[in-house]
């Protein structure tokens, strides 16, 4: 199994290391534009290897895609961070570029590759991805909402004082401050609802500190998170790997499921080995569709600059 990750960052490296750890994958490629930074990186990490106890080869490139060749799934991380106060949709101008050139430089060289996005605006990336590859739509991802809810984990937890194993939880919807949508009615603590547990100002409070989740690291940083991202990335690409039919939220394209159609937005999937495998349509209330419905809304108008830049033609 190989995998390539664009963009030796934070983000990049810490799904790299993930994954290695883990010892599921048998190559790891790292992809940067940045002159030996990627092979920097792959250098640090398999100076690891005998320590951690993995036995996954690691190797950097720059800017060198035929050392991608026949890669079964390709991270893309690369773009710029947020940095304090920039929201993910005023990153498009710069990373549209990028993650358009990078995708089709992947299927180039791979061209049964499993895509999964990272960049942000993230939902707006994988929709350009869709738009500019044409490949099957199980085969791109966008990872946004399993960042989202182990965020929305981790707060539950808290306010519940209990270990983040207990609790089960999703957040869909689109990946940004305003579309995220917790799904408390369904979040449970060893399957009874939180809501047994917690008061709805509480709740509230959750659910608001999740959608600020990456501001609120942003703010605290003076840019992005990276452990939690690539935790969640590596937890993706395992799935997928390793055949596992797991369910996470995933940024994928809509053809009539949830009444949504023509645009990635974040809803539960089955992923195996052939990515998205299975779209799954759960029981909303009508305040959870309404904000899903409303999300919707405020991701096609930030794909509707990609009209305006003329990067789908």
């Amino acid at each position: 199994m190989k995998v390539t990750i664009v963009g030796a960052g934070a983000v990049g490296a810490s799904c790299a290391e993930y994954i290695a750890i883990k010892n599921f994958a048998s190559e790891v490629v790292l992809v940067d534009i940045k002159e030996n930074f990627a092979e920097g990186k792959a250098m640090d990490l398999m100076q690891t290897a005998s320590l951690n106890n993995f036995d996954t080869k690691i190797s950097g490139a720059t800017n060198d895609y035929a050392k991608t060749a026949n890669s079964d799934i390709a991270v893309i991380t690369s773009g710029i961070p947020r940095k304090p106060g920039m929201t993910r949709e005023e990153l498009i101008g710069i990373n549209a570029g990028i993650v358009k050139t990078v995708s089709e430089n992947l299927i180039r060289y791979s061209p049964n590759v499993i895509l999964i996005i990272v960049s942000n605006p993230m939902d707006t990336m994988t929709y350009l991805t869709h738009k500019v590859t044409g490949i099957s739509k199980n085969r791109i991802i966008g990872m946004g909402g399993a960042l989202d809810s182990a965020r929305f984990k981790y707060r539950l937890s808290e306010a519940l004082d209990c270990p983040a194993s207990d609790i089960s939880a999703m957040v869909i919807g689109g990946h940004s401050d305003k579309g995220m949508v917790p799904l408390v009615s369904l979040a449970t603590r060893s399957s009874v609802n939180v809501s047994h547990f917690l008061s709805n100002e509480r709740l509230d409070r959750v659910k608001q500190d999740t959608k600020v989740g990456g501001a609120t690291l942003t703010s605290m940083l003076g840019t992005s998170a990276w452990y939690a991202p690539g935790a969640a990335v590596s937890a993706l690409v395992q799935a997928i790997a390793c055949d596992q039919k797991k369910m996470f939220p995933c940024s994928v394209l809509l053809d009539g499921e949830y009444g949504l159609s023509d645009l990635t937005i974040g809803v539960p999937v089955i992923l195996g080995r052939h990515g998205v495998e299975k779209i799954v349509e759960i029981p909303l209330n009508q305040e959870e569709k309404t904000q899903l419905v409303n999300s919707a809304e405020a991701v096609k108008k930030t794909n509707s600059i990609l009209l305006e830049m003329n990067l789908m033609e």
